[in-house]
């Protein structure tokens, strides 16, 4: 990808399947990798792939902006944000307001802080480029997946004002979609709800139309894209890599 190479890209969810392989590819595109997570990196996979890492719950405004200060002090202002971090509450009307404060308060809250810390820096480069992670879960009602969806259909709605807000800036945001991705997170959701993993996996991977679910590093890919000079006429959009999910 063009435009890359020595570019400080910061990754919320950072040791997540799908901001790790994110990771993996910016640094294989010559980026400064900071994985930002709410867990500790006790296996050192940060430092695996030469980057840089902080531990943080974005979701906590004084430690967000803590994190996002230090990313400046100590490897530079940050030209690329990618939004991978989430929490997973699936219920429906029955859901308590705990249930949405916790959904909330990463999904929505924790991704429009770290916007509000890194766009500064953003600023001081004459540009960049944010990429927040909604789902199809963003564009479609699925059974009893009410405070999910209604995170990730809110975040495309941020994206898409946040691009009219900071286009005068030269700051390109765009939110990426995946169908199902066979993840760590996938597994759990599974165990959480008492599903059968196998079979859930294939009844997951019948909605695509290529009949599987997706990889962690295709979706890399696509973040790749993004925040790229190959994409520097987009912004507002939402690329969707959910091997024909939507399409059925």
């Amino acid at each position: 990808m063009r435009g890359l190479k020595n570019k400080i890209a910061v990754i919320t969810g950072g040791l997540g399947d799908l901001g790790y392989a994110t990771g993996v590819r910016m640094a294989e595109e010559g980026c400064r990798v900071v994985l930002l997570d709410i867990h500790s990196d006790s296996d050192n996979r940060a430092a695996t792939i030469g980057a840089y890492f902080w531990p943080v719950d974005i979701s906590n405004e004084q430690a967000a902006q803590f994190a996002c200060a230090a990313v400046e002090k100590e490897v530079g202002p940050a030209h690329i944000l990618i939004n991978t971090a989430a929490r997973f509450v699936f219920k429906g009307v029955e859901a308590t307001a705990e249930d949405w404060r916790e959904v909330n308060s990463v999904n929505i809250g924790g991704t429009s802080l770290m916007a509000k810390y890194i766009v500064p820096q953003m600023k001081k480069n004459g540009g960049g480029s944010i990429i927040n992670f909604s789902s199809v879960s963003g564009f479609v009602g699925q059974l009893n997946f009410a405070t999910y969806n209604a995170t990730k259909f809110a975040i495309r709605g941020l994206t898409k004002c946040w691009a009219q807000d900071l286009a005068p800036f030269n700051i390109r945001v765009n939110t990426l979609c995946p169908g199902y991705i066979y993840t760590k997170a996938f597994v759990d959701s599974c165990v959480k709800l008492d599903l059968d993993i196998e079979a859930e996996n294939e009844r997951a991977s019948a909605m695509h139309l290529l009949n599987r679910q997706g990889k962690p590093e295709e979706v890399a890919a696509a973040a790749a894209f993004l925040a790229s000079d190959d994409a520097s006429f987009i912004t507002g959009s939402d690329l969707v890599v959910d091997g024909g999910y939507l399409a059925k």
